[in-house]
């Protein structure tokens, strides 16, 4: 394939006449308005490169949000403008999907190594506050290479990284910023990566260290509803019409829509780096070292944190659980879902209270009759699928990877399909459940609801694989 397009250069190349560098170099072409002069070397510029880099993480989390909740259990895509793919995991090369996700990853990293190699050292008011910066988004660009791709490259037209070499990477670029500028999230991003490649005394080392610095930091992405880049995956969870539905399991209805309205000016922030995180890390490890007395003191932990947490009172009398196919879903307190209550709730009798940051069902009863085994290590599952709901994070728990778009495969020479990063990895037990990862029992009018699997559980008994449960 590489060659055609080469030889179809080639023949354009011919029919063209005069020189055909005056028409490829574009180099060559100068906005007066954007030029590097503008930028580097100017005081102040650091600051507002920092500015500019948030957006981008606005822009990769309207990327990375999008499919990999789609991905996961969490919510079924009924009728929305939003990929029509990801639900069963059609994981393909040629969806475009695939090239803006990867695109706005990396164009993350190129951002914060431009602020690093050059807007930084030419501004006059360069500090070590946003060098930490600088670093940290660079980090970040290699750790959400990691938990969505098993490859990609850390270089234009370089040759596809492992995703735990991305993990390596994202870890030793944030010894730097914590060497400048220590902050508790610099150490959680760490202990995630840590987590992921199943480093478990290094990631308990990291969490412990996020939460010496702050018991209850949150590091959010904004999003400017008024000039964008805008929420998008709020667009589906509150601001939607009836051809715009995205729906969450009945077990998660009480925590949806985590995004709902602020003002014209302002669309709800993503909390993707929080201590309750770090609570999780050191509960899960505690359970791998059968300690059930350090595991419940990590989730006793997490409940008072949650409870500090915003919760929003909001009307989502629009929601209608029954748009698509009237009375296939339950909308009222009355249902019992897998044998539970309280999880779903009637949004027709006024406005419901939803946790904005964090929210569970674990209850303090629940914690105390913990055990240090596989329905305790499933119970700390649910509880991590219930606080980072609408967070990305569910779908790296699953274990399943993104892949490399068809437009990096034909035109990097260090990658041809088939390669590693070009093939979608499911884990051969969430592959032969994907036409049920969202799928519901329920009899419309009826007191009761059930999931047609418990997605816990299987994750639980898969625990020995490389795929999920790191520390086991």
């Amino acid at each position: 394939m590489k060659k055609l397009i080469i030889f179809s250069l080639s023949i354009l190349a011919i029919s063209c006449t005069g020189d055909f560098g005056d028409v490829v170099d574009f180099k060559e072409i100068e906005n007066p308005n954007l030029s590097e002069a503008s930028v580097v070397g100017q005081p102040n510029s650091a600051s507002i490169w920092l500015s500019g880099l948030e957006r981008q993480l606005a822009l990769v989390f309207n990327e990375t949000l999008v499919l990999s909740e789609l991905g996961s259990d969490n919510y079924v895509n009924t009728q929305t403008f939003f990929n029509q793919f990801m639900d069963e995991l059609e994981i393909q090369i040629t969806d475009p999907d695939m090239r803006d996700t990867q695109r706005q990853i990396q164009r993350l990293r190129e951002l914060a190594v431009f602020g690093l190699d050059k807007v930084g050292p030419g501004d006059p008011n360069y500090n070590a506050a946003t060098e930490a910066e600088f670093n940290y988004f660079e980090a970040l660009s290699y750790l959400f290479s990691a938990m969505y791709f098993s490859a990609l490259p850390q270089e234009p037209q370089g040759p596809a990284i492992s995703s735990n070499e991305h993990y390596l990477r994202a870890i030793s670029i944030l010894d730097a910023a914590i060497a400048l500028n220590a902050k508790p999230e610099y150490h959680l991003a760490q202990a995630r990566a840590h987590y992921y490649l199943g480093n478990k005394d290094e990631a308990v080392a990291a969490a412990t260290n996020a939460l010496a610095l702050s018991a209850n930091f949150d590091r959010f992405v904004l999003f400017d509803a008024a000039n964008g880049p805008s929420n998008t995956f709020e667009s589906a969870l509150y601001q939607r019409a009836t051809f715009d539905d995205l729906q969450p399991l009945p077990t998660l209805d009480f925590l949806d829509p985590k995004y709902s309205f602020l003002s014209t000016s302002q669309d709800a922030p993503v909390h993707y780096l929080k201590a309750e995180e770090a609570y999780l890390i050191l509960a899960e490890a505690a359970l791998a070292d059968n300690n059930i007395t350090a595991a419940r003191t990590n989730l006793n932990n997490l409940l008072d944190l949650i409870d500090t947490r915003e919760v929003r009172n909001i009307d989502d009398s629009i929601e209608q659980r029954t748009q698509v196919d009237p009375g296939s879903r339950p909308d009222s307190t009355i249902v019992v879902v897998n044998g539970r209550e309280g999880l779903v709730l009637n949004r027709q009798s006024g406005p419901v209270d939803i946790p904005s940051v964090s929210g569970t069902s674990l209850t303090a009863e629940d914690i105390a009759a913990m055990q240090d085994d596989d329905a305790g290590l499933a119970l700390l599952y649910r509880t991590r699928q219930e606080v980072f709901i609408a967070e990305g994070l569910r779908f790296v728990d699953m274990g399943v990877k993104l892949v490399i778009d068809e437009n990096e495969i034909l035109l990097n020479e260090n990658i041809n399909e088939g390669d590693a990063g070009t093939i979608a990895v499911i884990p051969p037990f969430i592959a032969s459940i994907t036409s049920d990862l969202d799928a519901i029992e329920y009899v419309s009018g009826s007191e009761t609801a059930t999931t047609v699997i418990d997605l816990n559980e299987i994750l639980v008994a898969n625990k020995s694989s490389n795929f999920v449960v790191p520390f086991e």
